[in-house]
């Protein structure tokens, strides 16, 4: 199954993911994450899989993050209303986020990429 990546196009991070990608000739569907961001559902569901805390989701060093004063209401907040706030705007998400519906990886280590998905 073809992997589904979550990336933002103008993210560094982003491109050296998709590059890695493409270098290893892995098949991915490439979704840009503002948008068309992963429903709440879907989140859950990676969440769920990944083995990851639910505050690891969050792109902390983002400027919405900050806008929004997320740092303490992430300590405080239930899955359910976390999830909620993931789902409600894209630039929140780590990224990129990537799955093949079994695994997921948060983020871009190329080790850890290495590790799940050659």
């Amino acid at each position: 199954m073809a992997l589904t990546f979550y990336w933002y196009p103008k993210c560094g991070t982003c491109r050296k993911a998709k590059k890695w990608l493409e270098e290893q000739g892995i098949e991915f569907q490439a979704v840009h994450i503002v948008e068309h961001p992963p429903s709440k559902e879907e989140l859950k569901d990676m969440y769920e899989k990944s083995g990851l805390e639910l505050k690891k989701f969050f792109n902390t060093s983002g400027q919405k993050y900050r806008e929004l004063g997320l740092k303490d209401q992430v300590k405080t907040a239930s899955d359910d209303e976390l999830l909620e706030i993931l789902a409600s705007d894209g630039m929140l998400i780590k990224r990129p986020l990537t799955t093949d519906g079994k695994k997921v990886t948060v983020g871009f280590k190329e080790e850890e990429f290495e590790k799940q998905w050659l």
